[in-house]
C-alpha cells in the first residue's frame, strides 16, 4: 500500500459534501488524524493527479453512544475539505 493511502482514508459521502463537490469543486475526506494540510494536499495530488488549490482540515471529536443499557464512544477522526480548480474532477464511482 503506498503511503498516500495510509494518509487518505475514504471520501465522506454526505448531502452536505455532495453540494460542496458539485457547486465548488471541493472534496471531503476522512484522513489520518495525525497528517498535516501539506501530507494531505501531496497525498491528493498523487493519488488522484490533481492540482490542489487548498486544504481545511477539521477534527471531529467522539461522542458518546448507547446500546440499550451499555455506553461507549465513538473514534476521533480528522476530516479534509480539498479545494480543486474549476477543471479539475475527482470521481470515486465510476459507472454505479
Amino acid at each position: 500500500m503506498s503511503r498516500e493511502f495510509e494518509i487518505l482514508r475514504y471520501p465522506v459521502l454526505s448531502e452536505k459534501s455532495t453540494e460542496l463537490k458539485d457547486e465548488h469543486n471541493k472534496v471531503v475526506l476522512k484522513v489520518q488524524i495525525s497528517a498535516s494540510k501539506s501530507q494531505i494536499k501531496q497525498a491528493v495530488e498523487s493519488a488522484f493527479k490533481v492540482k490542489v488549490l487548498k486544504v481545511n482540515v477539521m477534527r471531529q471529536k467522539s461522542k458518546v453512544r448507547r446500546l440499550g443499557r451499555y455506553v461507549g464512544k465513538t473514534s476521533s477522526w480528522k476530516k479534509a475539505v480539498v479545494t480543486l480548480p474549476k477543471d479539475a474532477r475527482v470521481e470515486y464511482f465510476e459507472n454505479i
